[in-house]
């Protein structure tokens, strides 16, 4: 397993304190991937594109990268799953230092794969993240992760999923969701009629929640 390679993107003049946009990749991908959403972020934020630690190709995931092998419904391969949480938690532990400025609160998300770790480190590291964005991913059956009233508290979830998902079905979304909300979760859900991809309005509906989640963090530092 390799180290986290990433891109960081600051604006000009960013403050001190500045929030700070973690975005993981789907399998396949790379860390160029979503990129493209860059534009669309609350201004004043300090986006991190990492990329994911394993090569794809010997998964069949194609040329790209992978946070885990994916062994059906909502069952990650136990040992890659794990080693991706710890590569992340040690790459978030040193970010700061890559950074121009003191960091702000953290918001961590992804497509797929990416929301789903996403999801998972939220739950083993409790109040880490302010927000989590989910696009598509799934809630993991692992042995670390743990959905419990001490695990949600702190962090607000945003969970999108298109409702044709033949990668990951709708199914999952459901179960997932209701799993964070029986535990007290502040969760947003948003179904789409799309298959595994971000729709734009979908995409509208993060930032506008995301800008709004952030502020309220923000301020809660400030009080």
């Amino acid at each position: 397993m390799r180290e986290l390679e990433f891109d960081v993107y600051a604006p000009e003049g960013a403050e001190e304190g500045a929030p700070v946009i973690v975005l993981l990749h789907g399998r396949g991908a790379s860390k160029e991937d979503l990129r493209v959403l860059r534009r669309h972020l609350p201004q004043g934020a300090i986006a991190v594109f990492p990329q994911a630690p394993f090569e794809a190709a010997p998964w069949g995931y194609g040329p790209g990268w992978a946070w885990y092998r994916y062994l059906g419904e909502d069952r990650p391969e136990p040992e890659s799953f794990a080693e991706s949480l710890d590569a992340l938690e040690a790459w978030l532990a040193a970010l700061p230092e890559a950074l121009p400025v003191k960091p702000g609160p953290l918001a961590l998300g992804g497509f797929s794969q990416g929301g789903t770790l996403s999801v998972a480190y939220a739950l083993t590291h409790p109040g880490h993240a302010a927000a989590v964005l989910n696009f598509s991913g799934f809630l993991a059956s692992h042995p670390r992760v743990r959905v419990t009233p001490d695990a949600v508290a702190g962090t607000r979830f945003f969970w999108g999923h298109g409702t044709r998902d033949p990668n990951i079905p709708f199914a999952l979304a459901e179960r997932g969701r209701a799993l964070l909300l029986g535990a007290g979760a502040a969760l947003d859900a948003r179904d789409y009629p799309i298959g595994h991809w971000i729709d734009p309005g979908e995409l509208q509906d993060a930032m506008r929640w995301l800008e709004a989640a952030l502020a309220e963090a923000v301020a809660a530092r400030e009080a």
